[in-house]
This record gives C-alpha cells, structure tokens and sequence, in this order.
C-alpha cells in the first residue's frame, strides 16, 4: 500500500481465527460479534499482549458514505444542479466540488442561497431537500454505486471492529445505499443527517456514532474517541473528526491529496488500502 511502512526489521504476526479475549455475544447480526480474525503470535508474544494492548488504540471504525464507500457525489452535484437551476441559480462543478463537498444538504443549501440572496429560511430550505432528495434517489434506484474494493475493506474491518456509518445524507438515502450495495448487516448502525444538529466539519456525527455505539455495547468496556478510526474523503470530515477526537484515514476518492493532508493516513483508494497497514501506521504514531 502506498505510503506506508510495513514494519521493515520488525517480526510480523501469523494470522488465524480466534474468539477475543471474553465471552462474546451475537448482536445486530455483525460477524464481528461471532469471531474475529487475529494474529496467533506475534514474536513469542501472547494474543491478548499483542491485540489488546499493542492495537488497543482502535477499536472501532466509523464510516462516511458519499465519496467513501459509494461512488455518489456526482450523483449529488447533478441533483443539486437541476433543484437549484429551477430557483434561477447555476451551480459549477468547480464550486460544488472545490468548497461545498462534504456539507449535508441542509447546510449546502443555506450557503448557496445566502450568496445569491435568495430567500434561506427553514421553510424554503425543507422543500428544496425534498426535491433534492427525489431526484438522488431516482437516480441511484437500483444501482450498486460501491467503489472499487469498498465492501472487502468493510468486511475486513467488521472482522476485527464494530462498525458505524456517519454520514451528511439522509437516512432515506444512506439506507438505500447500503441496501443495493449488501453490506447494511456489517454495521451496527447508522447516523445521519436527521440524527444531528449541525453538519460536517461540526463533530456531531462523529460524537452520536460514538455515543450510539457506546449505548449498543454497553454492555462492554467503553470505547474513547481517541480508539475511533474515521474513514473520510473530504476535508470537513477530516476536520469533523478530529474535533471529535479521533483518528483519520483519508481516501482521495473525491479531494486532491493536498486538501486531505491532515488526515493521519492518506490513501488513493480503499481498493489499494491493507487494513493490517493502516493499524501499523496508526500504532507508530503514538
């Protein structure tokens, strides 16, 4: 995977199948609450050293969706093009993709209208997401719109971690998404637009993800946000998530590498992303 070490010098893992440490429960359906894919030694050292206190800095992924696991922000611009075209607004795709990628509709809408001096109360704002809403959803009707390796990369990760989605869409929309493309089961929930006050690079998807994971797993240790890895591809995400306190694996599907620099992993794609690479980079940063 490009850009990251793997461990040069250091002995690395022979991997197996293994229950974790304490009694696990079946929840949601999620293979990660039946077994989970670990290493069997690791240099002499026992499983519960080496996973529970060497990777103990992850413990639980958090997924976007739009531009992340879906190929759907051109799906979005064009929905958002024909709503706003109807209100005498011309929207670019310069515009959309170099600044106002990453918002939910609520907040894309209010930026647009305010700088056109259109009318942006809730009102106007609501039935311009309606109608927004319709045609993204009439596009992407029946259609598997996952990126190129994104549903191996899940499934990797559900094997070792539970699993959320936050996302700016609807959940209408999300749901719909997760459906087509059979990978729904894999998370133990989702967050989305209506679930939060304020959108990204606001934390708040990332803090109700935590939370509602927390609420799910009560009956387990807490997980901190600092043991979060968000999967991002734009950078109010990474902003959001970090100001939630957690960690960013970036994926340049959508933004220049440049634009996603904070991140503390950056890859070109999930299809070029090894999930043992990425927890071995994110453990050297400590």
């Amino acid at each position: 995977m490009g850009g990251l070490e793997r461990g040069v010098g250091r002995p690395q893992p022979e991997s197996g199948i293994l229950r974790a440490p304490g009694k696990q429960t079946r929840e949601n359906d999620n293979p990660f609450y039946d077994r989970i894919k670990i290493p069997t030694t690791f240099a002499g050292v026992s499983i519960d050293v080496y996973l529970w206190f060497h990777l103990r800095m992850i413990r639980a992924v958090i997924f976007d969706l739009d531009g992340t696991l879906v190929d759907t922000e051109p799906i979005h611009f064009a929905a958002y093009v024909a709503v706003l075209r109807d209100e005498g607004i011309e929207l670019t795709r310069e515009e959309y993709f170099g600044r106002l990628i990453g918002y939910n509709d609520r907040d894309c809408f209010a930026a647009i209208l305010g700088e056109n001096r259109k009318p942006a109360g809730e009102a106007e704002i609501g039935r311009l997401i309606v109608r927004k809403s319709a045609a993204f959803i009439a596009s992407i009707a029946g259609r598997d719109l996952l990126y190129p390796g994104a549903a191996e990369f899940v499934r990797r990760c559900a094997e070792r971690f539970p699993l959320m989605v936050a996302t700016g869409a609807l959940r209408r929309e999300a749901e719909l998404l997760l459906d087509q493309s059979a990978i729904r089961r894999l998370f133990v929930d989702t967050i989305a637009a209506e679930d939060v006050a304020h959108g990204k690079p606001e934390p708040d998807c990332f803090i109700a993800a935590l939370g509602r994971l927390g609420f799910i797993l009560r009956s387990r240790p807490p997980i901190a946000s600092g043991e979060c890895l968000v999967v991002e591809d734009t950078a109010a995400g990474v902003e959001a998530a970090h100001r939630a306190g957690m960690k960013v694996l970036a994926i340049a599907h959508t933004t220049p590498h440049r634009e996603l620099a904070a991140a503390e992993i950056v890859q070109d794609s999930l299809a070029g992303t090894d999930l043992d690479e990425v927890l071995r980079a994110l453990s050297q940063l400590r």
